[in-house]
């Protein structure tokens, strides 16, 4: 299966750069997680004709707080996967998420802006970064995990438009 996985859109609405993303990359996936701070649920409709999961983060609006739960935990192919936004500051918070979300094999989550593709002690850490802002890194990014006879993810470079 192939998961297209974003976070940290901080949109008010659906745009260009949305639509750009899900054409471009997220066209043939399976399905989309969305690790939170989406802001406006709208943000979703960009990826409406697939299969989406999202989790609110810290930035979203109440009526996305009030829509959207903190933290899934899916079964994908066999593979447990956590999926939530995150909290704090960022020296510590793979643990902090892990303990929260509880034993998984993947864990997707957000916040830092930081693209993380990692494997800890049999987890894989995975972080797409921000789709849209720069701030704390030095490029946008989103993600795509597969599930094959494991589990593996890819950080994708959008340009700086």
């Amino acid at each position: 299966m192939k998961i297209g996985v974003i976070s940290d859109t901080h949109l008010n609405g659906y745009d260009r750069r949305l639509k750009k993303i899900f054409d471009e990359y997220f066209f043939d996936c399976d399905m989309i997680l969305h690790a939170g701070d989406l802001v406006s649920a709208d943000v979703l409709e960009a990826f409406r004709v697939k299969d989406v999961k999202a989790v609110h983060g810290n930035m979203d609006y109440l009526s996305v707080k009030q829509a959207l739960p903190d933290r899934l935990v899916l079964e994908i192919d066999g593979f447990k996967i956590g999926l939530i936004h995150g909290w704090g500051a960022p020296y510590d918070i793979e643990e902090r998420l892990l303990k929260t979300v509880g034993p998984v094999d993947c864990l997707v989550y957000g916040h830092t802006h930081q693209a993380v593709n990692e494997v800890k002690n049999g987890i894989l850490f995975f972080n797409p970064g921000s789709a849209m802002d720069k701030r704390f890194a030095s490029h946008r990014t989103i993600g795509i995990l597969t599930t094959s006879k494991e589990i593996t993810g890819e950080i994708i470079e959008l340009g700086d438009e």
